[in-house]
């Protein structure tokens, strides 16, 4: 931000009235003629491309991105994206320059239905390229912005059920070493001006009243000025769903104050939160210098694109300059170099495919189509995997795999078709009807199967996907399967007569023939009043694919998602298991031919049981347009496989926590602290060379700021080699539960065929860093660490020790200082909650009718009298149960000992003091840990040794 972007707000701020700063509060502004403000609002959507704004380069999606490893080909895709927002902004000046993207939210759990729109699971990697792709979005340009770049979803948002109504629950520790991070490198390096709230509950509160805003994102270098955006509806839902506060204009002033500068909400409609903004200030709610501070940031945001300068919103990179032949070759070496090589058997390897591979079939509907996602832009020249395979050979086949089928009507005895020309009129719009008693190709439809009971309907004359419109009647009219509410899937419900009830997915309704018209339509009711069907097969996609198979020498076979089916925004998924269908469709293809290479495109990682012994397996998310020539570049072995996984992929679903379980180091999830052996870790892919590690030496002084690791390389393979050398740091003995993996440090290197390198690691010590209750801050604690060298976060094969000398850290202290409850160290059956509605985190039985405990360790053992709590609350009526607090301390063999207990009455608040035993002080003063056990529905803000 330049002084001259400040000083130009500054200026306009002074100069707007009241009403006109309250309506700049909402998405969308309205112009002020007179000071030639033109209207405004913030959002374009631009996660991998221009979204909702017509045809558009469409990159891999960011998790795609993520595979790369590539933090300049990440800014590149950036500056791409912000020069065609810029060029759409000249074309049509309500595109907005504040881009809402990227998604930094770390991708803890696999089966999150927005996995495909995060990085990775590590955070500090999520934080390093979201860095990279906003200085992208941003532009060269040290004075103008190309676009203003908007991080999302700020905090702890990484579910789609209920995502309006659960809390997250985030330690001290989850907090500082896993959500932060992921934020705070883009602010510092300041190259995000945004920054949108999420959905969910932090702690028991809402994130759009979250106290951590104010109290860690505006305190961060750059932080002030960040703009902070509300989530879609997320304004209405703490007085609505959320039910937090009792009227919009308290939820509103809340938010204000909490730091939301800008309201989504009501659509493009800004009246009702400049109502209810207008009754906040009315009520003494909020004060015009809570106004002001959101305008001054809302205006600074319009100020970095140029709009109040001389230049009007140019730049030095300016729309003007895209060249659409360069963005497209960088959306192909985008889709390249994130394709993930997962496996190549050896004797022989059947990858790469070389010049003469022979014949070769492609079999599954995800070889022959590219799929968009919600957040894409309309896709153009694309081109399939199938179709890029013939491009580069000459004996290529495609075969879907699906089956084709005939509906027919058994009230009516006619098959489900599309209407003749001649009975279509403009009215209808080709409403499907039942009206043949001999179907031919109208009356044809391929059948897939996505999973979860649910199947989309093509037709086999115009390749056009059935969907139902709002007037509830069935036409075969959609391109593809989108949209916010999908339209196009259904359930096909079976009988025991060996007919099917069709169910649309998205109403619930179920498909009936209209009578008189034979017009297919949606009726409400039970399944018992839907038509049934008699299913007829008219091809086997099973026969076909078989044979496709047999008759090549290798068949690729491709399966996975579609982005808008199964795990989406607002749906989470229900197993990592690959449909069933789609696993049956590899089984067959490998009976049929060994040399079978098996290819997931998906918006997210599989457990793929026994089809991962597959000869060959290859990874890619939905890579954009190019996703067909990207694949065939790695395939064919015109490039080398140079994409990693930027998240696990688990072997099976019990290897996962519960969703909504956000403590990763209670649960032991995530790489850093799971203890499952995964199908494939953390920043694994395979390479066409084969790079051994022989060696690792520390080549700096680990008491400076940054360690130096030395590893050598050898290339024993025949080709070149683009390795990714990964470091991971590991303490065992460490006293807070150190990660058993942490990245630490990453870096790829080139290795001729024969060639032997050393590389060198670089490690900044600040990343052993934890989080220390004691302290309250990121500390990196004295010890032995082991530095661990390879390939991925299972594969490491040498390793260096680090001594990490005792820099003098405090213990807790007992002269009377209150500690907040919060800071424990380890817990069992809590919950975070609010101390106030808006400010402090108090601690609750997450069961109110199980005991639970929470550990403070390292006080310094000094004797003690007794220990005194800050009960917030405590509920012994309805059922409750008795309210008690023990105190114990650690004994023998992991026992513990009773230092005190007291009882609650039903409805106390206020300080207790608990006296401690005196026969127990010799091992409280041995351990210095205390453990606070609570009884019953009792909520306890801090607690106080004397």
């Amino acid at each position: 931000m330049t002084k001259s972007h400040v000083q130009a707000a500054q200026h306009l701020l002074r100069l707007l009235t009241l009403e006109q700063k309250i309506a700049m509060l909402h998405q969308h502004a309205p112009a002020v003629p007179e000071l030639a403000l033109a209207p405004f609002r913030t959002g374009t959507e631009a996660a991998h491309g221009v979204a909702w704004l017509g045809p558009a380069t469409v990159f891999p999606q960011p998790v795609g991105l993520a595979a790369t490893w590539d933090e300049d080909l990440i800014t590149r895709v950036g500056e791409a994206i912000g020069r065609e927002v810029k060029a759409k902004k000249e074309m049509d000046p309500s595109v907005s320059l504040n881009v809402w993207a990227p998604v930094v939210n770390p991708l803890r759990h696999p089966l999150w239905g927005r996995n495909e729109e995060g990085f990775s699971e590590d955070p500090h990697l999520t934080s390093r390229f979201a860095s990279a792709f906003c200085a992208g979005l941003k532009g060269a340009d040290a004075g103008t912005w190309l676009t203003v770049p908007t991080l999302k979803h700020f905090l702890g948002y990484n579910n789609e059920h209920d995502r309006s109504l659960t809390s997250s629950n985030l330690s001290d520790r989850v907090l500082h070493e896993y959500e932060l991070p992921a934020y705070r490198q883009p602010i510092e390096d300041g190259v995000a001006g945004a920054v949108m709230l999420s959905y969910n509950l932090v702690n028991g509160r809402p994130a759009h009243v979250s106290d951590l805003v104010n109290k860690h994102l505006r305190t961060w270098t750059n932080g002030g000025s960040v703009v902070v955006v509300s989530d879609a509806g997320a304004p209405s839902a703490l007085f609505r769903a959320e039910k937090y506060f009792p009227d919009g204009a308290s939820a509103y002033a809340a938010a204000l104050k909490a730091g939301v500068d800008n309201f989504t909400d009501d659509g493009d409609n800004p009246g009702p939160s400049v109502s209810y903004l207008e009754d906040a200030l009315e009520r003494g709610l909020l004060t015009v210098d809570d106004l002001d501070r959101s305008v001054l940031r809302l205006l600074t945001l319009r100020a970095r694109t140029g709009e109040f300068g001389d230049h009007h919103g140019s730049s030095s990179t300016s729309a003007g300059e895209s060249d659409a032949a360069a963005t497209v070759a960088l959306a192909r070496e985008a889709a390249r170099k994130s394709v993930v090589l997962l496996r190549n058997q050896p004797d022989p390897h059947l990858l790469p495919l070389g010049n003469n591979p022979g014949s070769i079939a492609v079999i599954g509907t995800l070889g022959q189509r590219v799929l968009s996602d919600w957040y894409s832009g309309t896709l153009q020249n694309e081109c399939g995997i199938a179709e890029a395979l013939s491009r580069r050979y000459q004996d290529v086949i495609a075969e879907d795999g699906l089956d084709v089928i005939t509906l027919r009507s058994v009230r009516t005895g006619t098959y489900l078709g599309l209407p003749s020309p001649s009975e279509t009129t403009d009215d209808d719009g080709g409403v499907l009807v039942a009206d043949t008693t001999s179907p031919a190709v109208g009356e044809h439809f391929t059948l897939k199967d996505w999973g979860s009971g649910e199947f989309s309907l093509q037709s086999s004359l115009t390749g056009r996907f059935v969907a139902a419109g709002t007037d509830n009647y069935l036409r075969a009219s959609a391109d593809r399967i989108g949209g916010w509410v999908v339209q196009e899937t259904f359930r096909l419900v079976h009988s025991h007569d060996g007919t099917v009830a069709i169910q649309h997915v998205a109403s619930s309704q179920w498909v009936r023939v209209e009578s008189g018209t034979g017009s297919l339509v949606l009726a409400s009711g039970v399944e018992a009043a839907a038509d049934r069907f008699v299913v007829r097969t008219i091809k086997s996609g099973h026969h076909a694919a078989h044979a496709a198979a047999a008759s090549s020498d290798v068949a690729v076979v491709v399966v996975g998602n579609d982005p808008h089916l199964g795990g989406r925004e607002t749906q989470d998924r229900e197993s990592l298991d690959l449909p069933q269908s789609e696993q049956e469709l590899v089984r067959i293809v490998q009976d049929a031919n060994p040399k079978t290479i098996l290819l997931v495109v998906s918006s997210y990682p599989y457990a793929l049981g026994d089809l991962a012994d597959l000869p060959a397996i290859a990874w890619t998310s939905h890579g954009g347009q190019e996703l067909g020539p990207g694949v065939v570049d790695m395939l064919s072995g015109d490039a080398e496989p140079t994409g990693r996984l930027p998240q696990t992929w688990f072997a099976r679903d019990r290897d996962l926590p519960d969703i909504l379980d956000y403590d990763i180091i209670g649960s032991e999830s995530t790489y850093l602290y799971t203890r499952a052996e995964p199908l494939y870790p953390l920043g694994h892919g395979l390479s066409y060379g084969d790079v051994q590690y022989t060696n690792a030496v520390v080549s700096s002084d680990p008491a400076s700021k940054t360690i130096g690791v030395d590893v050598t390389l050898t290339n024993q393979g025949d080709r070149v080699a683009h390795e990714l050398v990964q470091a991971y740091a590991s303490d065992p003995t460490h006293q807070d539960h150190f990660p058993r993996r942490l990245l630490v440090a990453h870096r790829r290197v080139e290795l001729a065929p024969g060639a032997r390198i050393t590389a060198t690691l670089r490690i900044p010590v600040e990343r052993l860093a934890t989080f220390s209750t004691v302290a309250e801050a990121m500390v990196v604690e004295p010890g032995e660490y082991r530095i661990l060298v390879g390939s991925s976060a299972q594969r490491l094969p040498v390793s260096v020790a680090i001594q990490v000398p005792d820099r003098g850290q405090r213990s807790r202290r007992i002269a009377g200082t209150w500690v907040p409850a919060r800071l424990y160290d380890t817990k069992s059956n809590i919950d975070l909650v609010p101390s106030q509605p808006l400010s402090g985190t108090a601690i609750t039985p997450a069961d109110p009718f199980e005991p639970a405990w929470a550990v403070y360790r390292k006080w310094d053992g000094l004797p003690i009298t007794a220990v005194n709590c800050e009960v917030l609350s405590a509920r012994t009526g309805k059922g409750f149960g008795d309210c008690s607090i023990s105190v114990q301390t650690s004994g023998p063999a992991d026992t513990w000992l009773d230092l005190g207990q007291c009882q609650l009455k039903e409805g106390y608040s206020g300080e207790v003091g608990i006296d401690v035993d005196p026969s127990v002080l010799p091992a409280w003063t041995a351990s210095g840990t205390l453990r606070l056990v609570l009884k019953g529905a009792i909520t306890v803000q801090q607690l106080q040794v004397t």
